[in-house]
């Protein structure tokens, strides 16, 4: 394992899994550092859900090495245990309790929970504290699956598509809490399908296709490595539309402003955004 182990919350080396015929993951390497918020991402099949499952301890690998806050998942204790937190896809809450009863009791399963009642309030469920769950609507439920995950003050945070069935306000109030655990020093791991989020949340990121890293490091710097030219739209004095692909956008925009001798009509510059870079790394480009 890494001589930086002690950095690491989660530290993976050649993390193998098969079902069957069907290899889901094979030789993931992973290095997620104490207190960083890290996006892996993928298409349906990747290998994402089952590396999370492995790294909770609740699937075991077939190969590799993998240390969770020290310890290796499939001999993890109970305390161990408890220094996790996990949001997965599927919900989890008995129907006919209410949240506020949900969450106290949930909170009992923890050396140190956080309280309760905070934590309604911050996945925004105060005004639902009374009501059951069966009641809740299907992104309610899914903020109730993340006040469990946290209620017991984890110090490593998995969170397996946590924003699914959230509305744009939901989500953006999801993003303030995930900052907030971040900057108490949570460790967070989060999968998700929405590219804005993971920008919006990750200091670092990993692709995965077909069960392997294909791609690895900050938002910018995948754009930068992997996202190709930057395209130069303006348009031309008798009105046509015109664009460029090119390297080297600043020395085109450059280019224009001396030829229009001052502002460029229609000019508009855009560069490979995080989706872009991710569809070319997962071969799903020409799917769009």
């Amino acid at each position: 394992m890494t001589t930086h182990a002690d950095q690491l919350a989660v530290d993976v080396r050649g993390l193998r899994k098969q079902y069957g015929d069907v290899t889901a993951v094979d030789g993931i390497d992973l290095g997620i550092r104490r207190g960083e918020v890290f996006g892996l991402l993928g298409p349906n099949g990747a290998g994402k859900s089952t590396t999370v499952e492995i790294l909770q301890g609740n699937r075991r690998r077939d190969a590799g090495e993998v240390s969770v806050l020290g310890s290796d998942p499939e001999s993890g204790t109970r305390a161990w245990r408890s220094r996790i937190g996990i949001v997965w896809q599927d919900e989890s809450a008995p129907a006919e309790l209410t949240v506020g009863e949900t969450v106290r009791h949930f909170a009992r399963y923890y050396p140190n929970p956080r309280d309760p009642e905070e934590v309604i309030g911050l996945v925004g469920l105060e005004a639902k504290a009374g009501s059951r769950i069966k009641a809740l609507s299907g992104g309610q439920r899914r903020r109730l699956d993340v006040a469990l995950g946290v209620i017991g003050g984890p110090e490593l945070l998995l969170l397996d598509e946590p924003t699914t069935g959230f509305d744009p306000a939901a989500r953006r109030q999801f993003w303030e809490l995930i900052r907030r655990l971040a900057d108490e020093g949570t460790t967070i791991l989060l999968t998700t399908h929405y590219l804005e989020e993971a920008e919006a949340l990750a200091n670092r990121l990993a692709v995965v296709a077909r069960g392997r890293v294909v791609a690895e490091g900050e938002p910018a710097a995948l754009r930068e490595r992997f996202g190709g030219e930057a395209t130069v739209e303006w348009t031309e004095a008798d009105g046509r539309p015109r664009s460029e692909r090119t390297d080297t956008p600043t020395r085109t925009v450059a280019e224009l402003v001396r030829r229009f001798d001052g502002e460029i009509p229609g000019l508009r510059v855009s560069r490979p955004t995080l989706e872009d870079v991710y569809l070319r790394l997962t071969g799903l480009e020409d799917a769009r």
